[in-house]
């Protein structure tokens, strides 16, 4: 046999060998996993796609790691595996695989902030949840608002309440600025849309009287009007005598009661013996507590109470003899539950 005829031979048998290589590729990337159940695997910072499928194929997701990396560098282009938790679909294919690692397409872990929450309690929510890469530890308030970039601010009430979705893996300081600027955001909206001539000097202040509002009442229908009975104590230079004021300065403290001493005693948050606002928010208020704090609802009411009633709802009152009948009413209602 001629040698150039035998080069042709040999050349035709190599592409046939390969074309078929490739195509008995081609079905294993895109023939369903065997796996029946949903797999979940970690992707840490610098691991590599032969780490990343050696752990799907422990797992059951893939059948042949060295197979499918083969593919994805020959045929399927340079293959990319991005940080996080992943979970992986029952049946889904080693190519629909290496496209979820590519896009990033990670399992979303969830953290809830709920209205009125402390920012203590906040980060220790933090600090407990398994999906959240710790990275403030030893780390002072101080240095945290700075850098959040808000240096000298106290923390307390500076996050938003909401429920925070993210890439397994997210470190707790960005969530934190994630928080603190949707907090600003939402601050700087309800001050711009303020009701004209309220006492209160800056946002910072509509901030504090939000904390307050959020705590005084769990009703979005009533936070209106229990602003509207602040702004006008603060009008009237009266003291606010807000108990949620009182408690947040009792601290660790407060053991569930507000006691005559407690009442007594002269500190920045006794709003029975000093008038005006606290120093700082007592919580971190919600939307709907901002925008009551910036658009009160102000009908001259100087006097709000528990009713007493299993809605959580308040009476409220122009005149002190109005409130004393309104309180008598109230222990009434409790007496009777009794």
């Amino acid at each position: 046999m001629h040698l150039s005829r035998i080069f042709f031979i040999s050349i035709a048998l190599s592409l046939g060998i390969a074309g078929s290589g490739a195509v008995w590729l081609s079905h294993t990337v895109n023939q369903p996993g065997s796996h029946v159940e949903a797999v979940r695997i970690d992707v840490r910072e610098g691991e590599s796609v032969r780490a990343v499928l050696s752990d799907l194929e422990q797992v059951g997701a893939i059948d042949n790691a060295i197979f499918v990396e083969w593919w994805a560098r020959t045929l399927g282009g340079e293959p990319r595996v991005q940080v996080g938790r992943y979970e992986i679909a029952p049946g889904a294919t080693a190519k629909d695989i290496l496209r979820q690692l590519d896009e990033g397409r990670v399992l979303l872990e969830s953290l809830t902030v709920i209205e009125g929450m402390r920012y203590r309690d906040f980060r220790r929510l933090l600090a407990t949840h398994e999906g959240v890469r710790q990275t403030l530890f030893g780390m002072s308030d101080t240095e945290l608002m700075a850098r959040l970039g808000s240096a000298g601010v106290h923390p307390e009430g500076r996050f938003f309440p909401d429920t925070y979705r993210f890439a397994g893996g997210t470190s707790d300081l960005e969530i934190l600025k994630l928080a603190h600027s949707r907090l600003r955001e939402r601050l700087d909206a309800a001050w711009a849309n303020r009701a004209d001539g309220l006492p209160l000097s800056g946002a910072d202040q509509a901030l504090i009287l939000a904390s307050i509002v959020e705590k005084e009442s769990g009703l979005a229908g009533e936070r209106p009007r229990v602003a509207g009975v602040f702004v006008q104590r603060l009008r009237e230079g009266m003291r606010l005598q807000s108990d949620p004021i009182v408690i947040y300065g009792l601290g660790d403290a407060y053991d569930g009661d507000i006691r005559s001493r407690d009442l007594r005693t002269d500190t920045p948050y006794n709003s029975y013996i000093r008038k005006g606002l606290p120093p700082t928010p007592i919580a971190l208020p919600g939307e709907t507590a901002l925008r009551a704090a910036t658009r009160p609802l102000e009908s001259g009411e100087l006097f709000f109470v528990a009713t007493g009633l299993p809605d959580g709802s308040h009476t409220f009152s122009h005149t002190y003899a109005e409130h004393r009948k309104a309180l008598a009413q109230m222990l009434q209602r409790q007496r009777n539950v009794r």
